[in-house]
């Protein structure tokens, strides 16, 4: 993700650090997320505690612009050298 970011800062975009960047964080904001309504038990899954709403808002970034085999597969391709 550091090297992701760097990059951006850098003025160039690498499809492969971006996506790897994007599979790690969507997971562990999912894992967090996850953890968090464990701790809280039943109250972690009603609306009126926000941990409800952070969940909901980790699991759409696992599924929003490219699910975790699209990212994959981008990944895939830039270590291999195929393009497209």
């Amino acid at each position: 993700m550091y090297k992701a970011g760097w990059n951006f800062d850098q003025g160039r975009i690498d499809p492969k650090w971006t996506s790897m960047a994007k599979m790690v964080a969507g997971r562990v904001a999912v894992e967090v997320a996850q953890e968090a309504i464990q701790i809280l038990g039943g109250y972690g899954y009603m609306a009126e505690y926000e941990v409800e709403r952070f969940y909901r808002d980790a699991r759409i970034t696992e599924i929003y612009e490219g699910t975790r085999e699209i990212q994959k597969n981008a990944i895939a391709s830039a270590v291999i050298g195929k393009r497209g």
